[in-house]
């Protein structure tokens, strides 16, 4: 139930999140493609490529554009609903993000307005130059992001003032190079590359389908297939490397994702399927694959990994040590500031944010009673279910979608595209799987966070601005409203031009097919 600031800020941001990574995947899939399209355009010097380039454009054009109007609204919210959280880490978070609305989205947007209106005015090559930059600057405004995000998860590189009050950087490399952020990186435009893949494998399914646009359709098949195959093989390699980097230090979303209850002896075994039950800490009618988890995780036979019984324990701890953080640190901000205090803050600050969950439950964090701080305990684990199923959702559409691919790549190399129906059904109905494996997966990342804003360091509860619900309410209805709109009209024009096909560049239903009629006639023949 949406009632609190809190509440109502983290449901409000989590939605235009979740909604502004429609559009992202698909942008940074289809820059690749485009950029392949038009690299064979150039070698080969047939005209079906650069059409295939400018239609793939057009549809990639409406997202874009989508994608940008999101994305200005979800950046806002740290300063309109998270003021304490850009206060209080701005001087780190704020970085990668300035470089990358400096950088990367400058870069990008204006090669893709060169992309658009300078068929006619550059040169082959120097068209193709473009277009490999507007991939670049898709790709670079990603990992700047995710470099964002990855300290969220991690936060390296930085340490918190007492005078201040504030998380300062001391190491920008250590940000850079953030083991979490590159993983997530890495992951996460495999993955839009994946949709991209998907999207135009759909597609061009569909004109196969319909029997319209064969040469068109037959080669976007192709490159989409080839693409997406390695694509697909990449994101599940660095699957198992993000399970690794959560094994080292996410453990509690790990464990929380696994729903492993208690500390097994390694390895541990790999919950395939059941269903958690928080209240009695055991996961009913689990189906288990022996040894999986101890090697996902750790990438060896003998080590464990904790369970959230022994993380409450540990979080425990780190609650009390933050209470006497919190003690010193009052005794600091008040003036006193002597060496002893200073040194013995500096030993336990890195347990401060624990305290700091003990906030909601107490005023007073030095005098919390034992149920306080079993509270507290109990907040420092999220919910299981929520994130032990969306995982799960992940994996499951995951693996439907390399088996689609693979069968179409498979049939594309036997130059037997059409001859299988039911692959290219597969590969139509399946064009929203990427979309639920990416949104699943960002769920697992951010929901799995909790109940950090910066992992360890600022709890949820105390990053959010001083708001009253009735203005997160009237701002999340015009969002819904506004999102809804944009949601509709982006439908629409895609549904619409995708439905016309190749033939809406107006090149009189392509000079090319003239030439291919015969050899798709013959093809139609040898795959029958």
């Amino acid at each position: 139930m949406l009632h609190d600031v809190v509440d109502l800020s983290r449901f409000q941001f989590a939605f235009t999140a979740m909604y502004h990574f429609i559009f992202v995947p698909l942008t940074l899939g289809m820059t690749f493609l485009l950029a392949i399209m038009e690299s064979i355009y150039v070698i080969t010097g047939k005209q079906v490529y650069k059409d295939m380039t400018k239609f793939w454009g057009k549809l990639f054009a409406i997202n874009f554009a989508l994608g940008v109007a999101t994305g200005l609204t979800f950046e806002f919210q740290f300063g309109t609903n998270w003021a304490y959280y850009s206060h209080y880490v701005g001087d780190i978070f704020g970085v990668p993000l300035a470089i990358e609305a400096l950088m990367a989205f400058f870069l990008e947007s204006t090669m893709i307005g060169m992309f658009f209106f300078g068929w006619d005015r550059l040169s082959k090559r120097q068209h193709l130059t473009v277009t490999w930059l507007v991939a670049l600057g898709s790709n670079l405004s990603a990992l700047l992001i995710l470099v964002a995000n990855g300290w969220m998860q991690n936060p390296v590189g930085a340490h918190f003032d007492y005078q201040t009050m504030r998380m300062e950087m001391i190491s920008f490399s250590e940000v850079i190079f953030n083991p979490v952020a590159q993983v997530k990186f890495v992951h996460t435009v495999a993955s839009g590359y994946v949709c991209g893949s998907m999207f135009v494998l759909g597609v061009s399914a569909f004109y196969m389908l319909k029997g319209r646009d064969l040469g068109f359709a037959r080669r976007s098949f192709t490159i989409a297939a080839s693409f997406g195959l390695m694509a697909i093989i990449a994101v599940m390699i660095l699957g198992d490397e993000s399970g690794y980097e959560l094994g080292s230090v996410q453990k509690t979303k790990l464990a929380a994702i696994e729903a492993e209850w208690h500390t097994e002896p390694a390895p541990a075994a790999f919950t395939a399927f059941g269903f958690p039950n928080q209240d009695k800490m055991k996961t009913e009618y689990a189906i288990k694959i022996p040894y999986l988890m101890g090697i996902i995780a750790t990438r060896s036979l003998d080590t464990q990994v904790t369970g959230i019984n022994d993380l409450k324990k540990q979080h425990e701890a780190r609650i009390r040590n933050g209470m006497v953080a919190y003690g010193l640190l009052q005794k600091l901000r008040s003036g006193d500031k002597n060496p002893t205090d200073i040194a013995a803050f500096n030993e336990v600050k890195g347990d401060l944010g624990y305290g700091l969950l003990l906030k909601p439950y107490t005023k007073n964090v030095v005098d919390a009673t034992p149920e306080q701080i079993q509270q507290a305990t109990n907040d420092s684990i999220p919910r299981v279910w929520p994130l032990f199923f969306s995982f799960r959702i992940m994996v499951g559409a995951g693996f439907l979608m390399f088996a689609i691919v693979a069968a179409a790549f498979f049939q594309s190399c036997r130059h037997k595209i059409t001859s299988n129906k039911w692959i290219l059904k597969a590969a139509l109905y399946g064009i929203p799987l990427p979309w639920i494996a990416i949104e699943a997966g960002w769920f697992v990342a951010e929901y799995g966070r909790q109940p950090w804003a910066i992992g360890d360091i600022l709890p949820v509860n105390m990053a959010a601005s001083h708001l009253v619900p009735s203005q997160l309410w009237f701002s999340l209805s015009l969002i819904i409203v506004l999102y809804s709109l944009f949601f509709i009209a982006e439908a629409y024009l895609m549904v619409k031009f995708a439905r016309l096909g190749p033939s809406s560049l107006k090149t009189g239903r392509y000079h090319f097919e003239q030439q291919d009629n015969a050899k798709d006639a013959l093809t139609h023949q040898v795959e029958a």
